[in-house]
């Protein structure tokens, strides 16, 4: 079985792993809708989507591989990490739900990353920069694609309304971990890097209050909960995650097709 590597606490690395993670982890959830979407042409979205969030993943991943002294290329950060080194929201990680549940996180994670990316094009780091570019275009159809779904079930029946508040109400506790700051954030944001998290805060309360206005859903109230996956403590289904996604990487050590 191959071991764990180990990551150093280097902040420039810590930022670019929860930018990477948060896209892993995101698009291994939206591939579990493969063949399981209500319609085909949903079922075609959801894993084109998953795609492009794993083309984001890889590209951050190398660049984040870089900044360690071994040297790690993008499928090592990806597969071989233990639970607690990874960086993603735990909003990200929560598992698929129903469809319902899947647009609403769509919609609240493609907002913000969509407007990461749009800051990230400034990075001081021109291959982020790079990255950024081509993502911030595939992140733009990901918030248009959740948002209009969205509209669509918050106005359809009784049952899909009742599913899409009952989404609501579990997620957006969630979302505060977004925008709190660290050490990590104030560094990325001295150097140029990239923003940090409370800095974006205001622009996406106000679109995702503008996509709730559609469906006449009102923004809720601030909570005492605060999730910490950011920082590598994790709900207790990133284990399970985890374990589909790095099974073959563990069993078979450098295997390759």
């Amino acid at each position: 079985m191959q071991p764990s590597i180990q990551v150093p606490a280097d902040p420039k690395l810590q930022y670019l792993l929860r930018l990477g993670d948060t896209c892993l982890i995101l698009g291994q959830r939206l591939g579990e809708w493969c063949g399981h979407a209500p319609i085909l042409e949903e079922d075609i979205a959801l894993a084109n989507m998953a795609l492009d969030l794993i083309g984001q993943a890889r590209g951050v991943l190398t660049l984040a591989g870089q900044q360690c002294p071994q040297g790690y290329d993008e499928d090592q950060l990806a597969f071989l990490r233990d639970e607690r080194d990874y960086r993603n929201p735990t909003i990200a990680e929560l598992p698929r739900g129903d469809f319902a549940f899947t647009v609403l996180r769509n919609t609240l994670l493609s907002t913000f990353l969509k407007l990461l990316w749009q800051r990230l094009q400034d990075s001081s780091d021109t291959e982020l920069a790079a990255i950024a570019a081509k993502a911030l275009k595939e992140a733009r159809y990901h918030q248009q694609h959740a948002a209009d779904w969205l509209v669509r079930l918050g106005d359809g029946t009784e049952e899909s309304r009742r599913r899409v508040e009952a989404a609501l109400a579990t997620l957006w506790p969630y979302t505060a971990e977004l925008f709190e700051d660290d050490a990590v954030d104030a560094a990325a944001a001295a150097s140029g890097l990239g923003p940090a998290g409370s800095e974006l805060r205001e622009a996406w309360l106000a679109e995702i209050e503008a996509i709730f206005g559609e469906v006449h859903l009102a923004l809720p109230g601030d909570s005492a909960f605060r999730s910490s996956g950011r920082r590598g403590v994790h709900s207790e289904h990133m284990g399970y995650i985890l374990a589909e996604m790095q099974y073959l990487q563990r069993a078979y050590p450098g295997g390759a097709w």
